[in-house]
């Protein structure tokens, strides 16, 4: 139904044969180039040999004769390179090393000459001038026919050669060398010419000669084309004639039927009509010279007319879907040409209606011309569109049978396999091959269930479907559980045609209940009773307790300082460990009721009955005492402590969830005294924990409002007798109890949370009050601010100080960071890595507290401090010869070993500095020079401080 498309080659224009051939062309340059450089190096060799004899005895015999030498060397040395040339092969021809040789040689030759014109020629000798200038041109005008070939090698020769003999002789002051000179010029201009109009004559030619190769390549190209042609025609004119023989056979064989068939032929045409109409056919009638078609049933089948239809190629082909365009023009070419015996092809249409419609072509030449050429060919046409959506949900429904997690059977009547997917095989391990024809009754290897299938066969009939739970074996004989779905499918007649099966393994999905229902009582870690779980058993023990009117006992236990042990060494350590401690409840405790982990470190122990009071407090003892004893954890020796709390019923509480509250506000007492203990719950423990509540709630409040201060404890500085530093210290102002002790809330904050937010706004504050200070004249004041454990592990305290300084001004070795020692081991690597980012900053760094924590000098190497503040209860029992003293001598001994400075606080009796200035200690701060001063009486007192200093008098007592 279409044509052929030829394209012919297009002409290729001069511009692109240089640019396709510009290789080839350099290339053949360099042939024509060696090849005409043979002729001028022998005669640069005669010519100069004849030039030395010329001058032989009017100049120097050494330097005429070194001339000569180089010119030969070099007329033998080009005549070489000449010969290794013509003997490489055409790709060794082509290395761009051949053109630097070549312009090399030709610059030298040109120098070479321009040498004897200047050095050799004596300057008074006309004749000689005469024979050697007209001997040199000759050399030059042969050299430059040859090298005008290529402008660069004609450049690389003449200009060397010319350029310098040229000046020279221009600029020598008698008359007959610059007449040589301007000669010299005038051949060079000559030369110039000459080599431009040889170089674009050679371009040309070559041109031509690529322009020719590329015509006779194209023409080889389009002989073998026409050869092919050829072969392929004279296979046409033979199946040509072949089917003229068969036509006019066949038109004898007609000729003797028309007659006798005419009337058959009538009948015929009337049932061929009856017959297209009934099989819903069209006809189509296509003569190929006019592109005419006749269309049969083209209303019903594209939706529309005959009349809109008149051309194949104009008409109808604009409407055939583009991707199916090139299988149509395929199958007919194979049958024009006579590949194929018939025309057969579906393709897709677009309606009248816009939508893309199915149909199936088949057709037959039925006439030819006397050249063989196809004229008219005669064809039937169907819509194929509804076979077509069939065949897709076929394959759909195939794919969905095979692909389908759920294993499906398709059985007969008689209940035999006929059909099993992927599915089937992968749950029964029964291939299908293996069970395709056997009674489904036959496959199950469980007795129980064969009987089953009689009942659900009764059903099926009944019903027409059946479904449930059945208890199967697979291959291998494991039986599994099985949720089985059985449908029938009757036929037009109501016949039972085929029943069809759904059945899934129910296997992982029992395992997943089973899990989800263990995972919902117990803990997954350890294995105890989880929360759920527990407070379900408190609640049934509860209702048990009261209907018996026995006692229970609740045992509230936290691991202590387990986040710290969690966060060092790992979760996976921490997860082992507390498998460990699970383990060692269990074992102790045999008679509990319940045990479960209801966090991630707090364990409940459920007593249901109990005899007393000491026998719980023996259990709890015996417990604490098992749980301390040391343990290996992946490696590591751990020995863990924790605190429990005891509640009871109905001595204590009368309800679960009360009961529940006084076993931990039991455990926090417990907590709060250091751990490792146990406390039973009274009222006065209920009475101390709302007081705390009520505490935190005030202390949020009062952080909110600004009822904090920051007051100020000047240091002595024992070397200097001067205040040139003090410690910044927080207070609460409480609006109706007065000033709040800061051994009440401070370490409530460090429970709560809340010490971050305090020691922000402690930094904030004595920061800009220093910078205050110094704009009034306090310019070499140090101030010192305590951390809590809390802001290092926040991982922002070194971002925080930078930012306060820069908001400040202030200069950062004016700013002193203290941390108790206690802290300071609670994170080692932690702390070292913040201490060193302040350090970088220029901050000072102290170590607040030492002695009483369990660090040692190794410590104190590893961090880089500035001071070292023992602690007070070493400074309050001071004397002469006690362990006191002892311990302060030594603490300074060894601090200043390490050239760091030691501070002594809470000083507050002169025999106390006394001691402390003759052991040398650095610094001491406490109420013997002051106590914590507000901003304004600071200012004040270190004023009086430096009046007292002028006159001599002591600094001991000023705020008193």
């Amino acid at each position: 139904m279409t044509a052929y498309l030829e394209t012919s080659a297009a002409p290729v224009s001069h511009t692109e044969i240089h640019q396709q051939y510009a290789h080839q062309i350099a290339i053949e340059r360099i042939r024509l180039l060696y090849q005409g450089s043979r002729v001028p190096t022998l005669l640069m060799l005669l010519n100069g040999l004849a030039c030395a004899g010329l001058l032989w005895g009017t100049q120097s015999t050494v330097l005429l004769a070194g001339w000569l030498v180089w010119l030969v060397l070099l007329g033998v040395l080009r005549l070489v390179q000449v010969a290794a040339f013509n003997t490489a092969s055409p790709s060794r021809q082509a290395d761009p090393h051949w053109q630097r040789v070549f312009l090399f040689g030709a610059g030298a030759s040109g120098l070479t000459l321009a040498f004897a014109v200047i050095a050799l020629v004596p300057p008074d000798a006309f004749l000689q001038q005469a024979l050697v200038f007209g001997l040199i041109a000759a050399a030059i005008l042969s050299a430059s026919v040859a090298y005008a070939v290529s402008l660069s090698a004609f450049l690389t020769f003449a200009l060397p050669c010319l350029l310098p003999a040229i000046g020279y002789l221009l600029f020598q002051g008698s008359q007959l060398q610059q007449g040589w000179g301007v000669l010299g010029m005038i051949l060079l201009s000559a030369l110039l010419v000459m080599a431009w109009q040889i170089h674009r004559l050679v371009q040309g030619s070559l041109l031509r000669r690529f322009q020719t190769l590329s015509l006779v390549s194209h023409l080889e190209q389009a002989k073998n084309r026409a050869e092919q042609l050829n072969h392929e025609l004279a296979r046409e004119i033979e199946q040509r004639r072949s089917a003229e023989r068969a036509l006019r056979l066949a038109r004898d064989q007609l000729q003797e039927r028309v007659e006798a068939g005419s009337v058959e032929l009538s009948h015929s045409e009337v049932r061929l009509g009856l017959a297209l109409e009934a099989s819903e056919l069209g006809l189509w009638d296509w003569n190929l010279e006019t592109d005419e078609v006749h269309h049969s049933r083209l209303k019903e089948i594209f939706g529309i007319t005959q009349d809109a239809v008149k051309s194949m190629r104009a008409d109808l082909r604009p409407r055939l879907h583009p991707d199916d365009l090139p299988l149509l023009r395929r199958a007919l070419v194979n049958h024009l040409k006579g590949r194929t015996d018939g025309y057969c092809i579906e393709y897709r249409v677009r309606h009248a209606d816009g939508h893309w419609v199915w149909v199936e072509d088949r057709g037959r030449v039925m006439q030819r011309d006397a050249r063989g050429k196809v004229t008219r060919m005669v064809g039937t046409r169907c819509d194929i569109s509804a076979r077509k959506r069939r065949e897709e949900e076929q394959r759909l429904a195939a794919t969905v049978f095979e692909a389908a997690s759920e294993g499906i059977v398709i059985l007969d009547p008689d209940y035999r396999l006929l059909a099993v997917n992927q599915a089937f095989s992968r749950v029964t391990g029964h291939r299908a091959e293996d069970v395709i024809g056997q009674f489904a009754a036959h496959l199950s290897g469980n007795p129980e269930t064969a009987r089953q299938y009689q009942q659900i066969r009764g059903e099926l009939e009944s019903l027409g479907h059946w479904q449930g739970e059945l208890l199967e074996t697979r291959k291998n004989g494991e039986l599994y559980p099985q949720w089985l779905q059985l449908n029938v499918v009757r036929d037009s007649r109501g016949q039972v045609a085929h029943v069809v099966g759904f059945f899934a393994d129910l296997t992982a999905r029992r395992d997943a209940e089973d899990r989800l229902r263990y995972l919902s009582h117990y803990d997954e870690l350890t294995g105890l009773a989880n929360r759920g779980l527990f407070k379900q058993r408190l609640h049934d023990a509860g209702q048990r307790a009261r209907q018996s009117g026995r006692n229970l006992a609740l045992l509230l236990i936290d691991l202590d300082r387990f986040k710290l042990l969690n966060d060092s060494l790992g979760h996976e350590v921490g997860d082992q460990l507390l498998r460990q401690i699970a383990r060692r409840l269990t074992q102790t405790v045999p008679e509990a009721d319940t045990i479960a982990r209801l966090s991630a470190n707090e364990f409940a122990v459920l007593i249901d009955t109990y005899t007393s009071l000491s026998t719980l407090a023996r259990l709890s003892s015996r417990l604490l005492t098992k749980l301390r004893v040391p343990m290996s954890v992946a490696g590591q020796e751990l020995v863990v402590s924790a605190s429990l709390g005891i509640s009871l019923l109905p001595e204590n509480a009368r309800e679960i969830s009360a009961l529940m509250s006084q076993a931990n506000m039991a455990m926090q007492h417990a907590k709060h005294l250091g751990g490792n203990t146990f406390q039973f719950f009274t009222d006065n423990l209920q009475a101390c924990t709302l007081e705390r509540l009520q505490m935190e709630v005030q202390l949020r409040k009062a952080i909110e409002e600004g009822q904090l201060d920051v007051y100020y404890q000047p240091k002595l500085n024992l070397a200097s007798g001067r205040l040139d530093s003090a410690e910044a210290l927080v207070r609460w102002r409480h609006p109706q109890l007065g000033m709040v002790p800061p051994g009440e809330f401070i370490p409530l904050a460090e429970e709560t949370g809340l010490i971050g937010a305090i020691g922000e706004f402690v930094l904030r504050r004595a920061c800009h009050q220093l910078r205050e200070w110094q704009a009034r004249g306090l310019t070499d004041l140090r101030l010192s601010v305590n951390l809590s454990v809390h802001q290092l592990r926040q991982g922002n305290l070194a971002s925080l100080v930078r930012t306060v300084l820069d908001e400040t001004a202030l200069a950062p070795h004016l700013l002193e960071l203290e941390l108790t020692e206690s802290q300071l081991l609670e994170n080692v690597e932690s702390v070292g890595l913040t201490f060193r980012q302040l350090r970088q900053m220029g901050v000072k760094l102290a170590i607040d507290d030492f002695g009483t924590g369990y660090s040692s000098l190794s410590y104190l190497k590893r961090f880089p401090v500035d001071y070292v503040k023992i602690d007070q209860t070493f400074i309050r029992d001071l004397s002469t010869h006690g362990e006191d003293a002892a311990i302060t001598r030594a603490i300074i001994a060894m601090v200043h070993s390490l050239e760091l400075k030691v501070v002594a606080e809470g000083v507050e009796t002169p025999e106390q500095l006394e001691f402390l200035r003759q052991h040398q200690c650095d610094e001491i701060q406490g109420f013997l020079i002051s106590r914590p001063l507000e901003a304004e009486a600071l200012v004040a007192f270190l004023g009086a401080a430096d009046r007292a200093d002028a006159q001599d008098a002591p600094l001991e007592g000023l705020s008193r």
